[in-house]
């Protein structure tokens, strides 16, 4: 009797599968980061004010270090800026620099020239659109009387605070807090005798303005030239230009 023998031949082990983690694709990634960055913009620009680390990372839903990691990409970009407290956060010039290119494209510039073309023809004086720059004030848009001698001040020109009536006006119309933080950093500089130059008396000068919805420039930034400025509101009340 014979007997045969089944040999038997292992087969190789299966290999386990790799396990393939999904990665968040940079398109993703760094779309998520710049929408935190407008939205974090966005509110600095709403609020109009000075705020602190813990107030966007709060009102954005943000981790600190999330918030503090993004502040840290626009300070360097200059579209944040630190506020005189060294603690606060405030649009830079980068920002503003962006709004006032947005501000004098197409169709928004159109509007606002020709509203200003209007009031020239009604009051015969020339008209101009301001906001504030830092602590200067920003020309956006002007249309000139045609008077044979004017003062030609072109749109991108910067003039002082302290002095102007858009400036005063402007200055006027922050929260408190910050206005008298502005008047404290504020040179003061004498242009003509009538410049105001003492903080107490232009923090005067600020209540009375927002009493009566108006500033007055007499002779304080040139002599022979006066001014008129009344402000310009958005759809919440807030001003933002003169």
């Amino acid at each position: 009797m014979t007997s045969s023998r089944r040999s038997t031949v292992a087969k190789p082990a299966r290999a386990p599968e790799a396990t393939v983690e999904p990665q968040e694709s940079s398109e993703v990634s760094s779309g998520s980061s710049a929408e935190r960055s407008l939205r974090l913009l966005s509110l600095l620009a709403a609020e109009g004010r000075a705020l602190t680390l813990a107030d966007l990372a709060a009102q954005l839903a943000l981790p600190k270090g999330t918030a503090h990691r993004i502040c840290t990409q626009l300070l360097s970009a200059g579209f944040l800026a630190r506020d005189v407290d060294e603690r606060s956060f405030v649009v830079g010039p980068a920002l503003r620099r962006l709004a006032f290119d947005t501000l004098n494209h197409g169709v928004v510039r159109g509007l606002r020239h020709d509203v200003l073309a209007e009031l020239v023809r009604e009051v015969g004086e020339t008209c101009n659109f301001t906001t504030l720059d830092g602590t200067q004030v920003l020309y956006l848009d002007r249309v000139e009387a045609q008077w044979p001698l004017r003062l030609t001040l072109d749109v991108g020109s910067h003039v002082p605070m302290h002095c102007t009536a858009s400036g005063k006006l402007l200055l006027a119309h922050m929260a408190p807090k910050d206005r008298d933080a502005v008047i404290a950093g504020l040179t003061l500089t004498r242009m003509t005798r009538n410049s105001i130059v003492d903080p107490a008396r232009l923090r005067a000068e600020c209540k009375a303005i927002v009493e009566r919805d108006h500033a007055c420039d007499n002779e304080e930034f040139i002599a022979g030239l006066v001014a008129v400025a009344v402000p310009v509101r958005n759809a919440a009340g807030v001003v933002r230009a003169a």
